[in-house]
């Protein structure tokens, strides 16, 4: 992971002018820049080009056809830019959105919150830190939407349940700290688990952590084969 700047400047984009307002009042108040505030998904487009963020937050649902049209959007501008975190925002759960949110790459930071945590205002701020410096993060209750849902990938196969455990808190983005008071273990414990995951999984240089994350939540998103 990189070290982001204390002051990120970012491009906001909300349908609904009340939550945009409210998103760019806690921006600012924490010290960053909100460089454009839209409300559709070609403006979000547009200010990118033209302001180059350091981070993108998005809406999934907004205009044009009020459907996934900020997400696609996000998923364009990865596209062009590989290393540009995003935040997007969600008012449901849904695990259709999850594989095109994450993309085949894991150099920038990436997030899937859902909208009622930005009323956590710490949290946000904490987690719109954490994405620009390069985590992927995504909202527990997704997570735990996709394994409601049954879905597994052999990449998997090879962990013990503690450690499966252990990767899905990772994935939820707690600290160390975070998953051995979760557990109730020592920081040691969590650590081990964590090295044998990393052992376990087919992982390449770079951050282990966001690569191991990648791997257990598109292997939620796919069916097992028959």
């Amino acid at each position: 992971m990189t070290n982001p700047p204390a002051r990120l400047r970012i491009v906001l984009a909300e349908d609904s002018p009340l939550l945009r307002a409210g998103l760019e009042t806690v921006l600012t108040s924490a010290g960053h820049e909100v460089s454009a505030a839209v409300g559709d998904a070609p403006g979000l487009v547009h200010a990118c080009a033209a302001y180059l963020p350091d981070l993108v937050i998005t809406d999934v649902r907004m205009p044009p056809n009020g459907t996934d049209d900020g997400l696609r959007a996000a998923a364009d501008l990865r596209r062009r830019d590989p290393r540009l975190p995003i935040v997007v925002l969600s008012q449901y759960v849904s695990v259709a959105y999850l594989d095109d949110l994450l993309g085949d790459d894991s150099t920038a930071g990436v997030g899937y919150l859902l909208k009622e945590r930005v009323g956590h205002v710490r949290q946000f701020l904490d987690t719109v830190a954490r994405i620009a410096a390069g985590e992927t993060i995504v909202d527990p209750e997704v997570v735990r939407a996709l394994v409601k849902s049954g879905r597994h990938h052999t990449p998997l196969a090879g962990l013990t349940a503690r450690e499966r455990e252990v990767l899905a808190l990772v994935a939820e983005g707690r600290t160390n700290s975070g998953i051995a008071e979760v557990l109730t273990v020592s920081e040691a414990a969590v650590r081990k688990h964590i090295g044998a995951i990393f052992a376990k999984l087919p992982l390449r240089d770079g951050d282990r952590r966001v690569q191991a994350t990648l791997i257990y939540l598109r292997s939620l998103g796919q069916s097992p084969a028959h």
